[in-house]
């Protein structure tokens, strides 16, 4: 089935995290303003919030598979960005690797879905909401929990690299009306900030210098595992 109009399919990504210091998060947006550019649909102080709502099944299966570490595992997500559009997506991580699928759904068709009428997925037309529809069917995958942060992003064009700093993360704990500006959301556990780096072939060594910290290493930082420490 060929994708619908507007659903994006990403090809295999590199990708590293790393939990990084208050000041480490001044220094490399210091060193980043200096060779890479703003994502342009950051607001005017450099950052936008982000919502996300998280599928799994009856067994917790997403979330066992980061705590056992399983190298190949997916997760499906509804994603709320800060100008109001919605996404469906399935991020899928081999390794150090990784692609993600993205539809875009009306805020009326992801209420439906958080309420549970999905019917008319099967129908739709559009081969990600298709597979999630199947997917709950078949293995009762269902929403599960909120993850709410903020996120400064640049842009690198050489390599196609997305360099990211996330802090203030919030779960939603088991509540799943994430949009719903009124809903209250706690901090994840301690705070943590987050530095991740995607690029295609090969990442400029502008870029290996201006995120370089020292003493720091490749992290397996979960933002929805953090999110489901309360329950």
């Amino acid at each position: 089935m060929g994708a619908w109009k507007g659903e994006k399919r990403m090809v295999y990504r590199s990708e590293i995290k790393h939990e990084i210091s208050l000041a480490d998060k001044f220094s490399i947006i210091s060193n980043l303003r200096a060779v890479a550019q703003p994502d342009p649909h950051a607001g005017a102080d450099g950052k936008y919030r982000i919502r996300s709502l998280y599928f799994d099944d009856w067994r917790d299966r997403a979330l066992r598979e980061k705590i056992d570490g399983v190298n190949e595992r997916e997760k499906f997500r509804l994603r709320l960005y800060q100008s109001g559009d919605v996404n469906l997506e399935k991020k899928v991580k081999r390794g150090g690797l990784g692609y993600k699928v993205t539809a875009p759904v009306t805020r009326q068709e992801a209420q439906r879905i958080v309420s549970g009428d999905t019917f008319w997925m099967a129908t739709s037309g559009r081969a990600l909401l298709i597979e999630l529809y199947a997917r709950m069917q078949s293995e009762g995958l269902r929403p599960k929990t909120i993850v709410d942060y903020t996120r400064t992003p640049f842009v690198y064009a050489p390599g196609n690299v997305r360099i990211t700093i996330d802090e203030d993360i919030r779960t939603g704990l088991n509540r799943t009306d994430f949009l719903n500006p009124d809903c209250i959301t706690v901090p994840a556990g301690d705070p943590v900030i987050l530095l991740e780096v995607k690029w295609d072939d090969y990442l400029p060594n502008a870029i290996r210098r201006a995120i370089q910290v020292r003493g720091r290493r490749a992290s397996a930082f979960s933002k929805y595992q953090r999110c489901r420490i309360y329950f």
